[in-house]
């Protein structure tokens, strides 16, 4: 791979030859000079070569490529342009992401005529596919409305010149390796391949390796590590206990903007609700949530009027929030990477942050993994002013957290990525003759007839039947029966009957 571009302070995006243009634009977003991956990056792109890069969260790595892109596609007008066939593809793994993204192609391009869309589900498809009736030349999207827009024939791939992976590290981990070997195979061979990363893994060097050719190679920072402007400290506290310590560092340092990660989607919704009570405005963003109520919750935080956001990790990339002062994991992931993801939402832009994380003694394991990744020690801070509560209930016992190769319920040992394994030979359950016997293959099943009765003779593995069954009724037996119990049951009286005189009850003739 090639060297680094070595980047200086005097480099300023006046020094970067783009389009007029887009310098005007930059001017009236109050930029002069740009983040070191921009300064990387985008003479790579503008050279027209594939590209790898990696940044950790918060460098400004989205203007590292909309930019350049916005000035190669102003430079070269298409040569065949038609409805719903876009120039330059820019994939992304979640729908806040998106947004972003093409928020900031219109933020750059606003005074090109080139036009962009963002295309995700969760929505009505109905409006995109009526933006799809004209001219677009920048799609933002997530694979699975990519897909679904192919699949009806809204969509046409075929003139794409540039194709950008952002967070591709995200979309791997979320399942989306799949939905991208179909996109590609529907893209032009001759293309421009951009793949941006915030963590390197075997997967995507694999990805990278198939994707791209010859390409540049940029790399602002150390591999999985944290900015340092972002202080982190850590809250020993019992699970039970997290809630009242939030609610109570919110109120004690009158925090007035704080990103809370939770694991679970019913846990972000349940903390929710505790705020609430405890008379916190915030609200819960994960994905069971609706896309307008995502995006209302997620612009009320963004302005201020709602304090605290709590969310899973499908906010910790895409949420782009400036000077975000305060980010708390309310428990720890089990991935170590997603550490560095969720904590980046602050300390952006060189602003400083703090995250803070509540951790449980069942979660050690999970802190120490993550104090491996970072390379440092994260310090331990006792809240003296915090009082526990005294009337809370016992709380039952929990099941263990998946992670480390733990078992739970006596199942299948699981993996630290989540993949169930295959029992053992010595595990496998062997029927009386000493063969072996699957439960759920229909040939190894009890061969005995369906015939109840014939089933009393033949008993199951050459045992006998603890309890005989009744032989079973004919039809006309079962008929008989039944007409009995009708006759049997009380019957509405169809007059009141004296005082005194108990109703009595019609008898079978």
């Amino acid at each position: 791979m090639p060297e680094n571009i070595s980047t200086s302070n005097e480099i300023t995006f006046a020094s970067l030859n783009l389009a007029q243009p887009l310098m005007r634009a930059i001017a009236d977003a109050g930029y002069t000079t740009p983040t070191p991956v921009q300064a990387q990056a985008i003479p790579l792109v503008l050279a027209g070569g594939d590209l790898l890069a990696g940044a950790q969260t918060g460098t400004g790595k989205t203007a590292g490529f909309t930019l350049p892109i916005l000035h190669l596609l102003s430079a070269k007008p298409a040569a065949n342009p038609r409805p719903g066939r876009p120039r330059c593809l820019i994939l992304v793994p979640t729908r806040e992401l998106a947004a972003q993204v093409e928020e900031s192609v219109q933020t750059y391009g606003k005074y090109l005529p080139l036009k962009s869309m963002v295309m995700f589900g969760g929505v009505n498809i109905n409006p995109q596919m009526k933006s799809l009736r004209g001219q677009v030349d920048i799609l933002v999207a997530t694979p699975g409305r990519l897909l679904d827009h192919v699949g009806q024939k809204t969509l046409d791939l075929s003139a794409v010149e540039i194709l950008v992976l952002d967070e591709a590290d995200r979309m791997l981990d979320m399942g989306f390796i799949r939905d991208i070997k179909k996109i590609l195979a529907l893209l032009p061979k001759q293309r421009q391949n951009l793949l941006f990363s915030a963590t390197f893994s075997d997967e995507i060097k694999t990805l990278s390796d198939g994707l791209l050719h010859n390409p540049g190679y940029v790399e602002v920072a150390r591999r999985n590590s944290t900015v340092e402007l972002i202080s982190q400290s850590v809250h020993l506290v019992p699970q039970r206990l997290k809630s009242h310590l939030l609610s109570h560092l919110i109120k004690h340092h009158d925090w007035k903007q704080v990103l809370v990660f939770t694991r679970t989607k019913h846990g972000a919704n349940r903390l929710t609700e505790k705020l609430i009570a405890d008379g916190i405005p915030a609200a819960a963003i994960h994905g069971n949530k609706s896309q307008p109520a995502r995006t209302k919750a997620l612009a009320q935080f963004k302005d201020g009027t709602m304090p605290v956001l709590v969310a899973t990790d499908i906010a910790a990339r895409g949420l782009d929030i400036d000077q975000l002062p305060h980010v708390v994991n309310f428990e720890l992931p089990n991935v170590p990477e997603d550490y560095v993801h969720r904590i980046g939402r602050t300390g952006r832009a060189g602003s400083s942050g703090a995250a803070i994380s509540l951790v449980d003694k069942e979660e050690s394991q999970f802190l120490r993994d993550i104090e491996r990744l970072i390379k440092r020690e994260i310090p331990v801070v006792e809240i003296d002013s915090f009082v526990p509560p005294t009337n809370l209930p016992v709380e039952a016992p929990r099941p263990p957290r998946q992670g480390h190769g733990q078992r739970r319920n006596n199942g299948p040992r699981t993996s630290a990525t989540g993949n169930r394994q295959q029992p053992s030979r010595e595990g496998q359950a062997r029927n009386s003759q000493g063969q072996k016997h699957s439960p759920g293959n229909p040939q190894q099943r009890d061969q005995r007839p369906r015939n109840p009765q014939q089933r009393e003779q033949q008993p199951r593995n050459g045992q006998p039947s603890a309890k005989p069954r009744p032989p079973q009724k004919t039809a006309e037996q079962q008929h008989l029966s039944e007409a009995a119990r009708h006759q049997a049951m009380p019957q509405p009286a169809l007059f009141s009957p004296k005082p005194g005189v108990r109703p009595g009850i019609r008898k079978a003739r």
